[in-house]
């Protein structure tokens, strides 16, 4: 046998074991490496209508779909349609924010690193319409403002939503056939879709939630509202997801040698823009990319998730090398995915990425991060029982009845330890690993926690 057929079955096997341990239904992962595309799946599409996945399997792919957005837009700036360092106001004059000097302010650079200040989303439905992203555009004037322009970084779906609107009002396209003339196309990524019935006709994975029973249901909701499909919308194999994740490895031409980017933007894009504490996402954020060193080596990358399906893409530039994992049952397909990205850093790179031990229990310390905090849709919590601290994150119960549909389930509280700086590590459970920090006034009193590169004020 030879060393490359080891490797793939190698690589099968323990993917089939991860999705074993984990309860997962189905993975599909495509690794770049060593000059050739390598591809291992398990498992089937759904529990109720099992069919085998694969690498030409379309799962929801969520946030994934961003750096697809960021190069969309920045094709635009390389024609000099866009400048990145412009108001945003420039391209979407009608925008109106809670206060009219951020809506003055905000520049698209701050949308694509997550600077702009505005909270996570709205959640609303704008409709299926050609004039969704108009629609949430408009409602934007109620949406909460968690910091000033340019200063700390918190990802916001809602940022790159609107960036889907600077593509629209810049190209006179409706967002996803811009993205399609602009990305799609050009790349070549023939089954990468924003619309259902483009799905539909195609074999996709259902998403899987876990019941309190630990029994998985498929989720009755398939994928998020038209409007927000700049920050979350896209469905794609993990063909075309790799194919992406190499032309980022380029130089800016495409497979078949046509200028799409000139270098100097494309690596532009993997530049560190503003620093990230605390986050197993990254140590910083580019133009939209998650950048983070790992065992001495930088990466870049980006992950995304929604109504039981998730998916870790990661690239290894000094090492030629792109990571893209899908899988499709909530929550426990963030730990897999994370597990078969490390094991694959390991064995085909030799590069470990490892969690930080947490400190002691202080008692002291812990006294001063007790209570609840909350942004527009989720509550934190965070208590202990004298011994061992839980963080436990909810979703508001008006949002639930809001959304008027399906929603993933609330988890049980997590156990997490301190470690220094005031930052934390989520220690046992599905999102074992997850980090995230408190921060503090000029007083030093603490005023909020940061989850997943999400504020949290604190409310009590």
């Amino acid at each position: 046998m030879s060393d490359i057929t080891r490797s793939e079955n190698t690589l099968s096997t323990f993917i089939e074991a991860a999705a074993t341990d984990f309860g997962i239904p189905g993975v599909a992962v495509g690794i770049f490496v060593n000059g050739r595309e390598i591809f291992a799946s398990h498992g089937v599409t759904s529990i109720e209508n099992p069919l085998p996945v694969d690498e030409n399997t379309l799962f929801a792919i969520g946030s994934i779909s961003k750096p697809t957005t960021a190069t969309a837009l920045m094709r635009l700036v390389a024609e000099g349609a866009i400048d990145i360092e412009a108001p945003v106001r420039r391209y979407v004059p009608e925008l109106n924010l809670p206060e009219e000097r951020a809506a003055a302010e905000i520049t698209v650079k701050q949308l694509l690193n997550h600077t702009a200040g505005l909270d996570w989303n709205l959640i609303n439905n704008t409709g299926e319409g050609d004039d969704a992203l108009a629609e949430f555009v408009a409602s934007l004037a109620e949406i909460p403002l968690i910091g000033e322009p340019g200063g700390r970084s918190s990802y916001s779906q809602a940022g790159f939503n609107l960036l889907g609107r600077v593509i629209e009002n810049v190209t006179g396209l409706g967002f996803e056939e811009a993205v399609a003339t602009l990305v799609l196309e050009p790349i070549g990524l023939p089954s990468t879709f924003y619309f259902r019935d483009d799905i539909m006709t195609r074999r996709f994975a259902a998403g899987h939630e876990r019941e309190e029973t630990g029994e998985l249901s498929v989720s009755r909701i398939w994928k998020g509202t038209r409007a927000n499909n700049p920050g979350g919308g896209l469905a794609s194999t993990v063909t075309d997801q790799l194919r992406f994740a190499r032309y980022h490895l380029g130089d800016g031409r495409t497979a078949n040698g046509v200028p799409l980017l000139p270098a100097e933007t494309l690596l532009s894009m993997r530049e560190p823009t503003v620093e990230l504490r605390a986050s197993l996402l990254g140590d910083a954020h580019g133009l939209c990319w998650f950048l983070r060193d790992i065992d001495g080596v930088r990466t870049f990358g980006h992950g995304g998730s929604g109504f039981g399906q998730f998916g870790e893409m990661l690239v290894v530039p000094e090492h030629d090398c792109a990571i893209v994992v899908l899988s499709n049952a909530s929550p426990d397909s963030i730990l897999c995915n994370q597990v078969i990205v490390r094991w694959v850093l390991e064995n085909y790179l030799g590069v470990l990425d490892k969690d930080p031990q947490p400190l002691p229990y202080n008692d002291s310390q812990v006294r001063e991060i007790l209570g609840d905090y909350a942004n527009e849709a989720m509550t934190m919590t965070v208590t202990t029982d004298g011994a061992t601290l839980h963080l436990e994150c909810l979703i508001k119960p008006e949002i639930r009845e809001a959304a008027g549909a399906e929603m993933p389930q609330d988890h049980p509280p997590f156990e997490f330890g301190l470690l220094p700086g005031d930052e934390y590590i989520i220690t046992k459970g599905s999102f074992q690993g997850q980090r995230g920090f408190f921060s503090r006034d000029e007083s030093g009193t603490i005023t909020g926690a940061d989850l997943g590169g999400r504020l949290f004020p604190r409310v009590s």
